[in-house]
């Protein structure tokens, strides 16, 4: 096949010149995911993207696992001002205190709501009646809102029960990023298909 009549593939984003995203894109992206470890890293992230690009984050994503003792809760719910003062040293992630402060707390609160409904996964479902959520007709990044009413609902659940960097279009970042709603665009080789 000459390179002229290679077929084009879709993707909401990422692709040959950023092929870390790509792949976040095809395996990650739009997933359901139910494992609490994995949900906490994704809402902690997308807390740390706020006033940032995803890019930015995810191509940090190994240092913060390292730095957050691989999202272990129990661990960072824990962390002391020595661990404050050698995650704000830490060049492989983004140091800004409040976010290092928001993650700190937003693990306390995890726990506690892990506490409260036996997992952090039947929590934060809830929010879409266990469900992946898709608007109908056709998708484009045009159309993709950055909130929703059910973001809006989880965000302010968040909030009162004390979570930082948890407002309405984080919490939507979230639940795309954790297959909560599938906004992949019409025509993405991700897009869902009618069994």
């Amino acid at each position: 096949m000459t390179a002229g009549n290679e077929e084009r593939v879709v993707r909401c984003f990422g692709g040959p010149d950023d092929p870390l995203m790509a792949r976040y894109h095809d395996e990650e992206w739009g997933v359901p995911l139910h494992d609490d470890r994995k949900l906490l890293e994704f809402l902690l992230l997308d807390g740390a993207q706020a006033g940032l690009s995803w890019r930015t984050i995810l191509h940090k994503r190994d240092a913060y696992r390292a730095a957050f003792d691989d999202f272990d809760a129990v661990k960072i719910a824990a962390y002391i001002d020595a661990d404050r003062a050698r995650l704000l040293a830490d060049p492989g992630i983004v140091r800004n205190r409040q976010k290092v402060d928001a993650f700190i707390t937003n693990a306390q609160r995890f726990l506690e709501v892990q506490a409260e409904f036996g997992s952090f996964d039947a929590y934060i479902w809830s929010f879409t009646g266990h469900q992946t959520l898709r608007r109908a007709g056709v998708l484009t990044w045009e159309n993709t809102p950055a909130r929703s009413p059910e973001s809006d609902a989880m965000a302010a659940d968040l909030k009162r029960r004390g979570f930082k960097f948890a407002g309405s279009v984080i919490c939507y970042a979230f639940m795309q990023s954790a297959g909560m709603v599938n906004d992949h665009i019409t025509g993405c080789i991700r897009e869902p298909r009618e069994a």
